[in-house]
């Protein structure tokens, strides 16, 4: 299944030679039928010579309605462009063409129609060096001239094989497994329910799946499929598809929405595009400017952020960050057109190079710039490592799918990364495309290990004494979350850049030393429990004597050794009371807090600490008021 799109000024013939080639008339208004002009999008289809079932989308040629136009070319793969020879280039001829070629519609044919008007040889002569003047330079200045008549018929047949042979060497339409259609009309049909109509991009679509309509989330189910007016049970990417979707009316579906698999594409409010401004345009574009995006079949208004530069000045060449102001779904590598709001004026465009910026670019930075020649210039390795960058830490479907490359390349890319050490695994798991398994660009991970080793050495600077930082405060500072934070301490401490114990995390090369001064004072403390060793000071005392933090440092170094909130021991006291209740239970099988206390000739505040603390580590287990030997 193929799609042409019709191209041209107003009343050169573009529905009448639609009507000639299918014998179907694709101005289905009754006000287009009145006035004789098409006013909305028209689609027809027919089946070439050689078997192929081709769709027609047919579009307005006045310039009142070029935005309607632009609703029905994002998704074809050749174009008929349609010049009449009774009149020659005209001025939508020029601008049809120059929107053809910024989307970069890889075949078509161009039809000199009406011959049948003109009886001077050396006007279709003149007519046709003519076009092929303003076709230099163009995406169809090597596309073959067919001279036709629709009213007698003269050249048709040429047309369909011309047509035919373009199609052949136009690239197939892709088949990632993530089918969108971009809704180019909306209807309710008696018996039916909702349908909507388009071009299906990217994947199929089949009879009883759950599709979510995007920008807006709403959910509903396929009840049926059409190609050509035929049911199908499986749309295939490229093909002119109605939807019949149950579990919606048509008033919550309009032009330019997304009929996609949930989950499968995001909304956004913000693109990263490349751009390129057309020679004649009226103006230059300045930085901040506001202007009408069209891609797919949607229109939103936008601000072109101007990254580099001040202006976009016409014929040259720039980057820019689209904020728009109603969010859209879009993917890497979709074409779109920029249009001034008022008066109306096609300015440029070009693709979109990134769907989902993490965040507003600085619009001098030269990383920003090289990031987007990556992604503009760069080959499938270069797409993919830009994606996972983009991705932050993420599983290998989810940037394999911000990539949108075909199976192939994109495993191939990871292979090719992940030897090169650019792109690097923090789980031990498969690395195949619809894996889950989190990945990192090798920049990614240098910038978050940066800020968490900045973080590390701030909080080691402000509390010497400590051990390190806790674990659930180096989460929230790096902001992190889910499976990606334990994921990249474990990578981390395998890489040998920071250690891990009870809870607290140093940088490898910290070390708590103690001053002269604090060695001493802490000495002193640990005088007072040699000489009470099972009943020492409380740690409400031992704060009072040495402070919060050379006290911290005591317990984290095991110097001391907490048991409560109240009761503290040295550690050699401790394995001494320890040897000791393992010597009891050698003896007794149970063990009563006063006969600890007694052994021992401590109170019971000490006895009861010391031994729930035991419960709580496993060694011994409460049973009413016993206790027994686990381990």
């Amino acid at each position: 299944m193929r799609v042409i799109g019709t191209a041209g000024h107003v009343d050169h013939g573009k529905s009448t030679l639609v009507a000639a080639l299918t014998g179907i008339h694709p101005d289905r208004l009754k006000e287009e039928q009145e006035r004789e002009m098409t006013i909305d999008l028209g689609f027809a289809w027919l089946t070439l010579p050689d078997g192929t079932q081709v769709g027609i989308v047919d579009v307005p040629g006045h310039r009142d309605f070029i935005e309607n136009m632009l609703a029905g070319v994002g998704g074809i793969d050749a174009a008929l462009f349609v010049v009449a020879a009774d009149e020659g280039v005209m001025p939508q001829t020029r601008e049809h063409l120059a929107i053809l070629d910024i989307l970069q519609i890889p075949a078509g044919v161009i039809a000199l129609t009406k011959v049948d008007l003109v009886s001077d040889p050396e006007w279709l002569d003149m007519v046709e060096l003519d076009v092929r003047l303003a076709l230099q330079g163009s995406v169809l200045q090597d596309a073959p001239l067919i001279r036709v008549s629709a009213r007698s018929g003269e050249g048709l047949s040429s047309l369909l094989g011309a047509l035919q042979t373009a199609l052949s060497a136009a690239p197939r339409r892709l088949d990632l497994g993530r089918p969108r259609l971009p809704v180019d009309r909306v209807f309710s049909m008696p018996g039916f329910g909702t349908v909507v109509t388009g071009t299906l991009l990217d994947g199929s679509f089949k009879v009883g799946d759950e599709v979510e309509i995007l920008p807006g989330g709403l959910r509903g189910r396929i009840r049926g499929l059409q190609s050509h007016k035929k049911k199908v049970q499986t749309a295939a990417p490229g093909s002119r598809t109605a939807v019949n979707i149950s579990g919606l009316d048509a008033d919550q579906i309009r032009r330019g929405q997304v009929v996609s698999l949930p989950g499968a594409y995001a909304e956004t409010r913000r693109v990263d595009a490349f751009f390129k401004m057309l020679p004649d345009a009226s103006r230059p574009l300045p930085h901040s400017s506001e202007v009408k995006l069209f891609t797919g079949a949607a229109e939103v208004v936008a601000r072109a952020r101007v990254l580099g530069a001040e202006a976009v000045r016409p014929g040259e060449e720039a980057y820019l960050q689209l904020e728009l102001r109603d969010p859209l779904p879009a993917a890497r590598g979709d074409r779109y057109i920029l249009r001034w709001p008022s008066p109306g004026e096609t300015i440029g465009g070009g693709e979109i190079l990134d769907s989902q910026p993490r965040q507003r670019s600085r619009r001098n930075q030269p990383e920003v710039i090289s990031r987007l020649e990556a992604l503009h210039q760069g080959g499938p390795a270069d797409l993919f490592y830009q994606a996972a960058h983009a991705a932050g830490i993420a599983p290998v479907a989810e940037i394999a799918r911000r990539a949108r490359l075909e199976r192939e390349p994109a495993a191939r890319s990871i292979s090719e990364l992940i030897a090169a050490g650019r792109l690097i695994a923090l789980e031990n798991a498969p690395l195949e495309l619809e894996s889950e398994t989190l990945v990192a660009a090798d920049q990614t991970l240098e910038q978050i290990w940066t800020r968490a080793r900045q973080e590390l050495s701030a909080y080691h600077q402000q509390y010497p004494l400590r051990f390190g930082m806790p674990r659930e405060e180096l989460k929230s500072r790096l902001k992190l979350s889910g499976r990606i934070f334990p994921a990249l301490l474990a990578h981390w401490r395998a890489a040998e850049k920071l250690k891990e114990r009870a809870g607290l995390i140093s940088l490898t090369g910290h070390e708590v030393t103690l001053t002269p001064a604090q060695r001493a004072a802490a000495d002193q403390l640990l005088n007072r429990f040699a000489q009470s060793p099972y009943a020492p000071p409380s740690l409400k005392e031992c704060e009072a004597e040495v402070g919060a933090e050379l006290l911290s440092a005591l317990v984290e170094s095991g110097e001391l050794i907490q048991v409560s909130a109240e009761v503290v021991f040295r550690r050699q006291d401790f394995e001494q009371m320890l040897a000791g209740v393992r010597e009891h239970f050698a003896e007794q099988p149970t063990l009563t807090v006063a006969q600890f206390r007694d052994r021992f000739g401590s109170s019971r505040r000490y006895a009861l600490g010391f031994l729930e603390y035991l419960d709580a580590q496993g060694i011994t287990r409460r049973d009413g008021d016993t206790r027994r030997l686990t381990a």
